[in-house]
């Protein structure tokens, strides 16, 4: 099964629980979540941060995340547009 990350809607019910004063076990089992990945947001409310605040941190961090873009020279542009037009799929054309 893969990961999804949690949305703000899960955000912002784990931030209403906490408030409300649910163990984090009963807040994982409600939301179907870990209770590492239901901690990791309380441990942080806990210092004082809100949901939104968690949101915005998660956003900046995931900037940093990913590949990066493929910077080709001209020769090798060149090279593609060139098979491009003599119609090379770009499978062919990798080979």
């Amino acid at each position: 099964m893969t990961y999804t990350h949690l949305t703000t809607n899960e955000l912002v019910m784990i931030e209403a629980y906490h408030q409300e004063g649910k163990k984090i076990s009963a807040i994982a089992k409600s939301l179907g979540r870990a209770r590492q990945t239901i901690y990791n947001v309380v441990a942080y409310l806990e210092q004082g941060y809100s949901a939104y605040d968690y949101y915005e941190h998660y956003k900046a961090n995931k900037k940093r995340c990913g590949r990066y873009n493929t910077q080709l020279s001209k020769e090798e542009t060149d090279f593609i547009q060139s098979h491009l037009e003599k119609d090379w799929s770009l499978d062919v054309i990798k080979g």
